[in-house]
């Protein structure tokens, strides 16, 4: 097997063409450390990506107990053995020198080594005081995206049962929230209702607010295959910006931030007018048609293309395109889940779904798309706000359920009200109600909206903040407490991607140092805190990956990400969608094929919110409106942002990604070809935006809102006019300020020095792209030669 080619200029590699209906052809990538070749390498374990969400199934290379390269899986279903430059060049992280490899403590207000008994003692004390002080309350838990089911599931446990806190979240809740609730208010449930084998065979492709091309480089591949085959399918793109999607679509729609609900409403609008719809399929599985079509009646392409500024013409092309469809897959990410009215947004891309009667069938697929690699097993163990196994908190049969499995009363799982969302404990931190702080694996500090103010709540000397990662993060640099955590490679568990596949990875090497898995520090803390059950037994009765996964079984048998045909030994030879039982010993597909099968008010995750406000239904309205479990059609109206541009402020701020990095670059920062091929943060304007301004191509400017600001070089590229792109991943850990601008006016690297406190009311996710702003020049680009970052194939999206 040969060595794959460099994938930074070309990250989706070579094509393989295929025609609609037949199977992906496999392409096997691989990527060594200099001087190994593959007859030298000892042991090949098996993996999936943590590096973003498309779950690519890889095996680890191992030599001499050191990790030193990987290779795509060729059978594995979701990438049929490609991989993507984080995958191929991330697994270096693991080996970077400033790993974590002890616990910290801070003393005399620096943190100092010590040994693991003296940091858990530590929070160990501070628990047992806040309990008898202030109770349940006081405790918040802050965790991932990127953690293992086995883990997420423990700490949901802990939280919820032995501490008896409602204040659990993860950071899912700024990428994936939306997707989850969005789900939940159409179909009752979570649950991706599509798959990736819809690709094979759509006719229709509709990217909403998904630049596929950097965050699911595979999945972009697997596109660019079929467009490269006979019988090519079309399609839309909705995105602000001209990315590698947008270059490959029939229509590209390039709204104005904030007004994607209008320009919903209106594609409605015209599937409606143009009769393109299954009036039997609305009829057997639908709720709410008559006041759906009503309320998008008016909702003409020429009203939208006043609101969002794109013609009514284009508008037009793609209502066609969508009403045209014989098979139409959609996904969904941040450019809608970001945004102002983002979960009425989303919905409104379920409901042209459900009109068009296009769910359950190959080609017709659905997929509210996941921005980090374990989002879902955040979602489906209870570790983001919900409870486990996607019960129902309203349900008292579903909270009597959870107790019988841990063998505790009902009334010690707390359910009195909503779990908290993340923006909300942050809150509670700031005004002190909350004292504890316990994040793992996350970084508040560079992730967060309006950083000034999340470095202030983190700092706080009254705020115990304790903090597990796997670097001295710019958010570990602020904690009373450190502990070093194994990295991907160095543990056992299984991740399940955006499509429901769930994947094994195995430990291949050991961690450095004293640093231990995050399953087995929450262990530790439970058996130290001593939580028992109700006959007073340990509340926690695993010990290892494969016990709390043999645990996690029974949490989620009979729910719909049922796990009770999966084993580990099935999933080492790849990975299975749930819900996998017996009678569906293969797994599942696609949700819906045959009716709505969550929705029913005995059954459902959530009754709903209102779209507008986030009010929640009662559940005696929802049995009202949906007493026989379908999926419901909800309408929302446009409203205009909360955040609107100003004399002062002409420009719309909106924040993403790159394809060679993750989040707050902790891991893809510390790689060599990543960090290569985007070392800095860097500004987008359009050529015709950026001459209005008086600005040019390298200078550098800052870009300031009523928050903070920014400064970057600029790159004038094809985008609307009125907006400006900062992308987020870059923080302070590589600088010498270390966790916050050095300048002394505040402007710094990270984008979310700028963004507004502000979230949708229904997923209560924040919004990171529609933030009034301005742009200055700082000081004209140098004239010597300097290195440029690299961005896909050589564009400049």
């Amino acid at each position: 097997m040969a060595e794959t080619p460099d994938r930074v200029q070309d990250p989706w590699g070579a094509r393989t063409p295929y025609a609609p209906g037949t199977p992906w052809p496999a392409r096997t990538d691989l990527h060594l450390a200099p001087g190994v070749t593959e007859d030298q390498v000892e042991r090949w374990v098996p993996a999936a990506s943590v590096l973003h969400s498309n779950g690519d199934a890889m095996d680890i290379a191992v030599r001499q107990g050191r990790i030193v390269g990987v290779r795509g899986r060729a059978g594995d279903r979701v990438n049929r053995g490609r991989l993507g430059p984080k995958d191929l060049y991330g697994w270096q992280a693991n080996a970077s020198p400033d790993r974590l490899t002890r616990p910290m403590v801070r003393e005399d207000g620096q943190l100092r080594e010590c040994d693991w008994d003296t940091a858990m003692g530590r929070i160990v004390d501070r628990s047992r005081q806040l309990l008898e002080e202030s109770g349940p309350g006081a405790f918040g838990f802050y965790t991932t995206g990127q953690l293992l089911l086995e883990e997420y599931y423990t700490l949901a446990v802990l939280a919820r049962a032995g501490i008896g806190t409602h204040h659990l979240d993860g950071n899912t809740r700024l990428c994936t929230a939306t997707a989850a609730e969005a789900l939940k208010e159409s179909f009752g449930c979570d649950g991706q209702p599509g798959s990736y084998e819809d690709i094979d065979h759509a006719d229709t492709i509709a990217l909403f607010g998904h630049n596929m091309a950097e965050t699911q480089t595979v999945l972009w591949a697997r596109i660019l295959d079929r467009l490269a085959g006979a019988s090519p399918p079309r399609l839309l793109c909705v995105d602000p910006r001209v990315t590698p999607v947008a270059r490959r679509a029939e229509v590209h729609l390039a709204p104005r931030p904030g007004t994607n609900v209008a320009l919903l409403n209106a594609l409605l609008h015209e599937v409606i007018r143009r009769g393109r719809i299954d009036h039997d399929y609305i009829e057997r599985n639908t709720v709410g048609f008559e006041e759906l079509a009503a309320a998008v009646e008016s909702c003409t392409p020429r009203w939208a293309a006043a609101l969002c500024d794109v013609p009514a013409a284009a508008i037009e092309r793609a209502g066609e395109l969508l009403g045209g469809a014989e098979r139409l897959l959609s996904t969904v990410l941040q450019g809608v889940y970001q945004s102002h009215q983002a979960t009425a947004a989303a919905v409104q891309v379920n409901n042209l779904h459900l009109i068009r009667g296009m769910l359950g069938r190959p080609g017709c697929g659905l997929l509210q798309m996941n921005g980090q690699p374990s989002a879902e097993n955040t979602r489906e163990c209870g570790a983001d706000g919900d409870l486990p196994g996607f019960r129902n908190w309203q349900n008292d049969a579903h909270v009597e359920e959870l107790a019988r499995l841990w063998n505790v009363p009902p009334e010690r799982i707390p359910h009195h009200a909503p779990p908290t969302h993340a923006m909300q404990i942050f809150r509670y931190a700031e005004q002190g109600s909350i004292r504890m702080l316990w994040i793992s694996g996350t970084n508040p500090a560079v992730s967060l909206p309006e950083l000034a103010r999340i470095r202030s709540v983190l700092a706080q000397e009254r705020l115990f903040v304790v903090v597990q990662d796997l670097f001295l993060t710019e958010t570990a640099q602020l904690a009373d407490v450190v502990l070093p955590a194994a990295a991907w490679g160095e543990k056992t568990g299984v991740l399940t991607n955006a499509d429901r596949t769930v994947h094994l990875i195995e430990k291949a090497v050991e961690p450095p140092g004293e640093a231990r898995s995050d399953l087995d520090i929450f262990l530790d803390y439970a058996a130290r805190m001593d939580f028992r059950d109700q006959d007073d037994g340990p509340l926690i009765r695993w010990h290892d990956p494969r016990s709390a996964f043999e645990a996690w079984q029974k949490c989620s048998a009979g729910r719909p990400c049922d796990y009770t045909g999966i084993t580990y030994e099935r999933l080492r030879e790849g990975g299975l969608q749930w819900p996998c039982t017996a009678e569906r010993p293969e797994g599942t597909p696609r949700l819906y094929t045959d009716g709505i099968a969550y929705a029913h008010p005995d059954a459902c995750e959530s009754y709903g919110k209102d779209l507008v406000t986030g009010a929640g239904v009662e559940p005696v309205e929802y049995r009202s409106l949906n007493p026989d479990g379908k999926a419901v059609l909800k309408a929302a109206e446009y409203l205009p942002p909360h955040e609107d541009t100003t004399p002062e402020h002409p420009l719309l701020l909106i924040t993403g990604r790159t394809v060679y990095h993750f989040h707050t670059r902790t891991k893809t920062g510390r790689v060599p070809e990543l960090n290569a091929a985007a070392p800095d943060v860097w500004a987008e304007l359009s050529p015709e935006e950026a001459a209005r301004q008086g600005l040019a191509d390298g200078d550098l400017i800052e870009v300031r809102t009523p928050r903070g600001a920014v400064r970057a070089r600029l790159r004038t590229t094809a985008m609307r006019d009125g907006t400006v792109f900062l992308p987020f991943h870059y923080g302070y850990w590589d600088t010498p300020a270390g966790h916050r601008p050095a300048d002394d006016d505040g402007a710094g690297r990270a984008a979310n020095e700028a963004t507004v406190t502000d979230w949708d009311p229904v997923s209560k996710q924040p919004l990171f792209k529609t933030c009034a702003a301005r742009v200055a020049l700082i000081a004209r680009r140098d004239t010597t030669p300097r290195s440029q970052s690299t961005t896909p194939a050589g564009s400049r999206t």
